[in-house]
């Protein structure tokens, strides 16, 4: 396995592929990356050699901001966003979505699981529930 980033590289995947797996690399940036440094996208990461890996370090580590110090600029956005009081971090802070999707009948990934509020009377869980005298029997 080469390690790229803090990340390891399955040695049986293409280069292209292998990149998307470090965060902040997509496929757009995985062949951008690989355009800058001269090397095929379809080798495979087991078939690379040393100096292309140092080639590949270099160029992310010059070009484009990735793992570590992407998550924590992303963590101070949103950090920043809380305290000024905007919309869009008070959501974040509810754990709601931010851009504007609709929450009453979807957003479950974010909401959670379903939860009934409200006590239900005895009829209304005699209604759901199962009848108790079968008329199937006659």
């Amino acid at each position: 396995m080469s390690r790229l980033m803090g990340v390891n590289l399955p040695d049986n995947k293409r280069i292209d592929y292998a990149l998307t797996l470090i965060f902040g690399i997509g496929w757009s940036r995985s062949v951008k990356i690989l355009k800058q440094s001269n090397i095929d996208a379809a080798l495979r990461v087991k078939d690379i050699s040393e100096d292309q890996l140092k080639k590949l370090n270099s160029c992310i580590d010059t070009n484009y901001k990735v793992e570590g110090p992407l998550r924590e600029e992303r963590n101070e956005n949103i950090k920043r966003l809380r305290e000024i009081g905007s919309y869009r971090g008070m959501r974040h802070g509810l754990g709601l979505p931010t851009r504007g999707q609709r929450t009453r009948s979807n957003a479950r990934t974010k909401r959670g699981k379903r939860r009934t509020v409200g006590a239900l009377s005895k009829e209304a869980w005699s209604k759901t529930g199962q009848p108790e005298s079968s008329t199937t029997d006659k």
